[in-house]
């Protein structure tokens, strides 16, 4: 420990690791001779957010102050996220959030990311030390339970956890919050619920309420869930997670408009929340709102721009609101111009991805078919056929059934019917993707196909349950036989193929493990069978 002038006892700051980011260098220059008279000695500067990440990407920081407003790239929310996601810092780094702005759009968007502080321009050196040292402070409290999240160990978190709150209470209700994440990454669920009521029972707190709530919606418990949600927006109705969790809960229940009534209600506290505004663009479209669809895709795309969230999606989506916007009408000049500069802006981001291309050129002949040119439009339609015939991938359940419905509608019902016929090959156990397709066809090749499979792989799934693994295989083989491109079947049969094969298996179920798993190495990474699937291919094919 240092001798504060007056004193005081505070942090040696010797031997931290700090990063300032600021685009005014008046104010680096000052930040940086305050931490000086603090000790600091290692002391970096960077004026953009781009800057932090690739130095983050090099060096591990102690302390971060980082500026909210950075000019045209990203702002100090962006970066957080993106460092945190990415995994640039480490738990026990403190992530100080400054900025001059105080509106109340920009400090809950910059607190739902929660920073570990929130610091207003003008500050002292004064006010400055007593936020850094209270911060140091429990850092180094919190210190084995950082190290364990670190370590992706959510086993020593809790039991770090339990540890820390029986030595200082004054951390018990932070403990508490480390506990419940660490009981759900383990899957003790019905442990978590109980912790949460307790918590809850005791006094409102809204990360439980959120935490609660989401759980009881994962396990089915809707009704639960709303109450939950709702009750926790009546004690915080400042916090826009709650107003997420309760829309979700509404759209799972059927009820879809009030459900987007509830996301407009969160995006009004908070709209600079990508994501959010993502959601709301889709079920405003899905809604036929068209007008607020295009307003919230206009936003998500306008904020996604130098965002990690950025997405075709919000291009795509925009366009289509604005085309759906006109009815049966014929679009005007204006709103044609639009959408050609949304796409053409989508086509130049997103050059490499031929999947965007496709899907780019089919949103605007449906938008040119509105405003009277035909010609290019079936033009446009048959350079994306014949684009679609080249793709060697697979389309996530949800983009196979847009493209589908697009090519219906631009008169290409075989085509339409050929991807949908391949959609329920990748995902006819999925009851949801099954009703989708069942909207845009009745045609019984298509939709009687996957009953046969989907039962066998069923009857599989019991019996590796129940441990009788040659059983299973036999099962799965009959369900691959049908459906060689399913997803969960190819995998369950690999999956079988290797416990039967246990620590060395012989090299023709190794191959077939194989064959199975190459039949399905084009799934999206977005698809959430996609761990599984390197999972078993380390396995198989060697890590």
């Amino acid at each position: 420990m240092a001798n504060h002038p007056r004193g005081r006892l505070m942090q040696d700051y010797s031997t931290k690791r700090f990063l300032l980011v600021d685009d005014f260098s008046d104010f680096r220059s000052s930040l940086k001779a305050m931490l000086r008279d603090l000790g600091a000695r290692d002391v970096d500067t960077a004026d953009c957010g781009e800057d932090t990440l690739a130095m983050c990407r090099h060096k591990r920081y102690d302390i971060i102050l980082h500026d909210y407003n950075l000019g045209a790239g990203k702002n100090g929310q962006q970066v957080l996220e993106e460092l945190l996601i990415g995994k640039l810092i480490s738990h026990q780094c403190i992530f100080v959030m400054v900025t001059a702005e105080s509106s109340q759009a920009m400090v809950l968007s910059a607190l739902e990311h929660e920073p570990d502080a929130y610091l207003t321009k003008p500050f002292n050196r004064a006010s400055l030390v007593q936020r850094l040292d209270k911060l140091v402070e429990r850092k180094d409290a919190l210190k084995p339970i950082l190290q364990a999240l670190d370590k992706s160990d959510p086993a020593a978190v809790l039991a770090a956890s339990v540890t820390l709150s029986q030595q200082d209470k004054r951390y018990a209700p932070l403990c508490q919050r480390y506990r419940a994440g660490a009981l759900r990454e383990l899957g003790r669920q019905d442990e978590l619920e109980a912790l949460l009521s307790g918590i809850l029972a005791d006094r409102a707190t809204p990360w439980a309420c959120m935490a609660l709530g989401n759980l009881l919606q994962a396990r089915g418990q809707l009704p639960r869930a709303r109450e939950v949600f709702e009750q926790g927006l009546q004690s915080f109705p400042m916090m826009p997670g709650l107003y997420d969790g309760l829309a979700a809960v509404l759209l799972a229940q059927g009820e879809s408009s009030r459900a987007q009534q509830v996301l407009e209600e969160a995006i009004k506290l908070s709209p600079l929340a990508i994501r959010r505004q993502m959601e709301l663009g889709k079920l405003a479209l899905q809604n036929e709102d068209f007008a607020s669809a295009s307003r919230a895709y206009r936003q998500a795309m306008e904020q996604g721009r130098t965002s990690l969230f950025k997405s075709p999606d919000n291009y795509l989506g925009l366009a289509q609101a604005l085309t759906a916007q006109a009815g049966d009408g014929s679009l005007d000049k204006r709103v044609q111009a639009d959408i050609n500069q949304t796409l053409g802006e989508l086509q130049k981001s997103y050059s490499n991805d031929p999947l965007v291309q496709v899907r780019a050129r089919l949103t605007h002949a449906q938008s040119l078919v509105k405003s009277g040119d035909p010609a290019l439009a079936k033009k446009l339609t048959d350079e994306a056929l014949t684009q679609l015939g080249e793709l060697d991938q697979f389309f996530s359940a949800a983009v196979s059934l847009q493209v589908a419905s697009q090519l219906r509608e631009l008169g290409q019902a075989d085509a339409s019917d050929a991807l949908l016929k391949n959609c329920a090959e990748v995902y006819g156990d999925d009851p949801a993707v099954m009703q989708g397709i069942a909207k845009q066809t009745d045609d019984p090749d298509i939709l009687g196909a996957a009953t046969e499979a989907i039962d066998f792989n069923r009857q599989g799934v019991r019996s590796y349950q129940m441990g009788r693994f040659a059983d299973a295989l036999e099962l799965f083989r009959q369900a691959l036989q049908r459906q060689p491109k399913n997803i969960s079947i190819a995998l369950n049969t690999a999956q079988s193929l290797l416990r039967l094969g246990g620590d060395k298996p012989d090299e023709a179920l190794l191959d077939e493990c194989r064959r199975c798993l190459e039949a399905v190495r084009m799934m999206p990474a977005s698809d959430p069978r996609h761990e599984r699937y390197q999972l078993l291919h380390n396995k198989a094919f060697g890590a």
